[in-house]
């Protein structure tokens, strides 16, 4: 083969490969959360980092592309953290974790995911402060943090986020006083209820004193 043809052969198939370079980036950051994990009945099983991409393992949907833009762990029977490799799927759009044993912080790198719509990390064992990172998740509609052991305030920068319909952080040890802003005048006390948060018309729905 003359060399401007190996040349040529050689860019082509450099080009055709980066796709799969981009998305073994994302199957490398599900690789890392699957190292944070105690998997105690195989569910990740087939999350082998051996394949170019995550699109073949069970509980992970990609587009088109083969970018990741779903993660469905719900009620999976994991334990162990999350860590910051997962601000690395910048395509995520829905990220299921519900009913687990997963403890630790929230990492502030999810705030990174600008295309999510769905966080579900209700009934966990997360403790520490919701980050204000998740301020930058403009696309948001669902968040829900409730039955955790969350600390602090609800951060007001939460307020921007004008396409959030679903909010409850309920069942944790937040204080301080709810947003009004924004989504957050639409959203029920029950979604707030069992912290010691004050706010308007929450009546017999606070665990105890408003201090923060």
């Amino acid at each position: 083969m003359a060399f401007p043809t190996l040349l040529s052969f050689l860019l082509s198939l450099l080009l055709s490969l980066s796709p799969t370079l981009s998305t073994n980036s994302e199957g490398n950051a599900l690789h890392a959360l699957r190292s944070r994990l105690s998997d105690h009945t195989n569910v990740l099983q087939s999350w082998d980092p051996t394949l170019v991409n995550p699109c073949t393992w069970f509980h992970v949907t990609c587009d088109s592309n083969n970018h990741v833009i779903r993660l469905d762990l719900g009620n999976s029977n994991i334990s162990g953290s999350l860590g910051a490799e997962l601000g690395e799927l910048k395509y995520l759009q829905y990220l299921e974790l519900y009913n687990n044993q997963i403890g630790g912080k929230i990492p502030k790198e999810l705030g990174n995911l600008k295309n999510l719509i769905s966080m579900d990390l209700y009934g966990n064992r997360f403790e520490g402060k919701i980050p204000m990172s998740f301020a930058k998740l403009k696309s948001i509609r669902f968040l829900r943090l409730n039955n955790n052991k969350l600390t602090g305030s609800i951060p007001r920068e939460l307020t921007t986020l004008s396409n959030l319909k679903v909010f409850d952080v309920s069942n944790n040890d937040l204080c301080g006083t709810i947003p009004v802003d924004g989504p957050f005048g639409s959203f029920p006390m029950e979604s707030f209820a069992n912290n010691r948060l004050n706010g308007p018309e929450l009546k017999g729905l606070v665990s105890y004193d408003f201090g923060c």
